[in-house]
């Protein structure tokens, strides 16, 4: 799995012109998922995500976490995340999974975080072309493989 976390003062989803979901601050967190993927790295995901300290202190360091921040998440599948650029310029998704097997990572990965949140994780939808708005806070980025756990 690899996921690109962006820390923002809000975000939301829109398909066909409508607001799917929406957050406040918090996470932006954009999701793929690779054919090889398994429970186990959506479930070591979540635990590094929940802990990360990327928000501010009273002292300006980032040492708070999202639940001490209180803030909101926001998770949009993409399998563009697993693109595979080393054969010419056209990219191949090859490694992606398939629906069978992303469709219940992905929710497990969303029902896992709202469960240590403490409150609802917002969505896009899975396979949906989505319109994606942010804005990044900071801007504090962060990509995580659960293939490369550096």
């Amino acid at each position: 799995m690899r996921i690109v976390i962006q820390r923002v003062t809000k975000a939301s989803v829109s398909i066909d012109g409508k607001v799917k979901s929406a957050i406040g601050s918090g996470y932006l967190i954009l999701l793929g998922i690779a054919d090889n993927d398994t429970q186990e790295d959506a479930n070591w995901l979540v635990k590094k995500v929940i802990g990360l300290r990327i928000f501010n202190d009273n002292n300006g360091i980032m040492n708070k976490s999202i639940i001490e921040q209180g803030g909101d998440i926001l998770v949009v599948s993409q399998f563009t995340l697993l693109a595979s650029y080393k054969k010419g310029n056209r990219p191949s998704w090859l490694h992606a999974a398939k629906h069978e097997l992303s469709i219940p990572l992905y929710e497990h990965f969303c029902q896992a975080l709202s469960t240590l949140l403490g409150k609802e994780v917002r969505r896009g939808e899975f396979g949906a072309d989505m319109k994606v708005e942010l804005l990044n806070d900071g801007p504090v980025t962060i990509c995580m493989d659960t293939h490369n756990k550096e």
